[in-house]
């Protein structure tokens, strides 16, 4: 699994060890945080479709730094016009949307107006 240096840290406190232990444990890793925000952004496009601003919201989230997230979210190369029809193919699946308010909730996931525009029109709208 990939995380962020207070992931790390959360993880092995939540497995039992001291705050000191955990941070001791995690820095002498030395691991290279933007490397592991760009596994944990490929992973999370694995199965689920985002905008570039939610990916890093989620990463950020996580634990990673805004620049960290921002090098594991751009290091995807990610295509942000597919990633808004896979969200809107989604969103269809379980509600009914006019094309305006599917456009609106993909604004509101932090798709571009063009991206959630061609997210509607994938989809048929």
């Amino acid at each position: 699994s990939a995380f962020s240096r207070s992931g790390l840290i959360d993880q092995l406190e939540y497995e039992g060890f001291t705050t000191s232990q955990a941070e001791y444990g995690t820095d002498a890793q030395d691991a290279d945080w933007n490397a592991q925000a760009a596994l944990s952004a490929e992973s999370y496009l694995e199965y689920s479709a985002f905008s570039r601003s939610g990916l890093i919201d989620q990463l950020e989230y996580e634990g990673f730094t805004t620049t960290q997230a921002e090098y594991g979210v751009d290091a995807q190369g990610a295509d942000w016009n597919a990633q808004a029809a896979l969200k809107a193919t989604g969103y269809l699946k379980y509600s009914a949307f006019s094309r305006s308010g599917l456009i609106d909730q993909l604004e509101y996931e932090g798709f571009t107006t063009t991206q959630a525009e061609y997210g509607a029109n994938a989809v048929g709208y």
